[in-house]
């Protein structure tokens, strides 16, 4: 069953999504040559802290760090440690805060000092993969209207899109009805309702391909082709008007209007 949240649960989900942008935000900052990523998942866990709330991921099904934080190849769930982020790299910061009862989930890609026009131009892809998705968030859309929005504008840019990983619900639990997969399927999934809080989060592959590999620590998840890969992700409240980031922080702003997809792309 799918949670769809009171006017009390949507207001403390607001807490806590505020508080999960402000500790991503703070990461950003620091963000720079040389700085390790245990010391990125520090900042973190202190911005979470300092605010009342508890990291989200820290102890979830035993994930032994506050965030993931997830460097060039490595899509999603890094964990953090002693390596040295250095000029070029991206990193990408996944960060939830549960607070008053409720979590916030949000993420992005960064560019570490100068990076190459190519990893430049997969993050902002990326991020725009979400904002088509929240173009299509509003009442009646549907959860492979999502997908769709995901995947038509990566397959115009020949990026694939993780299929092993989705995006999901997100409320009282960090994980909840219903998937929101970034690919196209024969489901059409449910129809998207007034209170329903989703966590949408594009995961972009440079190489084209959805081919993934687990690492032996059960974590860390990278291109099997190693190609670079970039995430963008924010906690969604659908309303009967336009969609609300409960997750906003201070680098929203969507990118310029995308072109229209031609004909035969994933439509």
């Amino acid at each position: 069953m799918i949670p769809v949240k009171s006017a009390r649960e949507i207001a403390c989900m607001r807490d806590a999504g505020k508080i999960t942008g402000e500790a991503i935000a703070a990461a950003a900052r620091a963000i720079e040559p040389g700085i390790t990523t245990k010391a990125i998942d520090a900042i973190i866990r202190k911005s979470i802290e300092d605010r009342g709330a508890t990291p989200s991921f820290l102890g979830y099904r035993g994930y032994p760090a506050s965030s993931c934080i997830s460097v060039n190849d490595v899509v999603i769930h890094g964990i953090p440690g002693d390596y040295k982020l250095v000029e070029g790299d991206i990193v990408s910061l996944d960060v939830g805060a549960f607070y008053k009862g409720f979590h916030g989930d949000s993420g992005a890609t960064y560019g570490v000092g100068r990076i190459s026009a190519e990893a430049q131009q997969l993050i902002d892809v990326t991020k725009q993969c979400f904002y088509q998705a929240l173009a299509v968030c509003h009442e009646q859309s549907r959860v492979s209207d999502i997908s769709r929005a995901v995947a038509t504008y990566a397959a115009l840019h020949g990026y694939g899109v993780v299929e092993a990983f989705t995006g999901h619900g997100v409320g009282a639990e960090l994980h909840e009805e219903p998937e929101v997969p970034n690919f196209v399927s024969d489901r059409r999934g449910p129809r998207l309702v007034k209170g329903m809080t989703l966590a949408i989060e594009p995961m972009i592959l440079m190489g084209g391909r959805p081919d993934i590999r687990v690492l032996k620590d059960g974590w860390t998840v990278v291109s099997k082709d190693g190609s670079l890969t970039a995430y963008y992700e924010h906690t969604v409240l659908i309303t009967d008007g336009k969609p609300e980031l409960l997750t906003a922080r201070e680098d929203d702003a969507p990118l310029p209007p995308i072109a229209v997809a031609p004909k035969g792309v994933l439509t």
